[in-house]
């Protein structure tokens, strides 16, 4: 298996729109093993195929339960109002509380082609809805406030100027969310 670079704000990449995967073959679940990989060497709770270059509807993930990973995933119902620290593996560095729905039943398919549905809450949900956000070419500093979204762009660009790319702070058990 090969680790892959994490793409970081900034790279285009991480603006567009994922693409529907109609395939699900060697390569990817050769993919999916990468991603994995890489998520755990960040490490994360999370990580959508945009974040590695590759615009494809996808992304896996590990909240203590074990490897997993969905294939062009949808959020069928959201519920609730939930508040929390959140970092990403693509803005490192830096956190901000971001309020998102506490619960989500999301849809998908698994790498055998299986459709799978998930109910979660609170940590599970959240980062299925930072995930899809990556699918869709959302970054996590578009969810916060105007004002908290101006700071944030200005310690971004204090951090590009000064060279300086720091690890994302622990957040919650001590890794870094998605």
């Amino acid at each position: 298996m090969a680790t892959y670079d994490i793409r970081i704000i900034g790279d285009p990449v991480l603006r567009q729109k994922s693409q529907l995967i109609t395939d699900i073959d060697g390569a990817l679940v050769r993919l999916v093993d990468d991603m994995l990989e890489t998520m755990y060497e960040a490490p994360g709770l999370g990580l959508a195929a945009p974040q590695v270059g590759v615009q494809k509807r996808l992304f896996v993930w590990d909240t203590g339960t074990g490897p997993r990973a969905m294939v062009n995933p949808e959020i069928v119902e959201s519920d609730g109002e939930w508040i929390f620290e959140e970092g990403c593996l693509s803005v490192p560095g830096l956190s901000w509380e971001i309020t998102r729905p506490k619960l989500v039943h999301v849809r998908g398919r698994d790498l055998d082609g299986n459709e799978i549905s998930v109910e979660a809450d609170e940590l599970e949900a959240r980062l299925f809805l930072h995930e899809l956000d990556h699918l869709d070419g959302t970054l996590l500093i578009e969810r916060l406030d105007e004002e908290t979204r101006k700071a944030a762009l200005k310690t971004l660009r204090d951090l590009q100027l000064g060279g300086g790319r720091q690890p994302a702070p622990p957040v919650g058990d001590g890794l870094r969310l998605l």
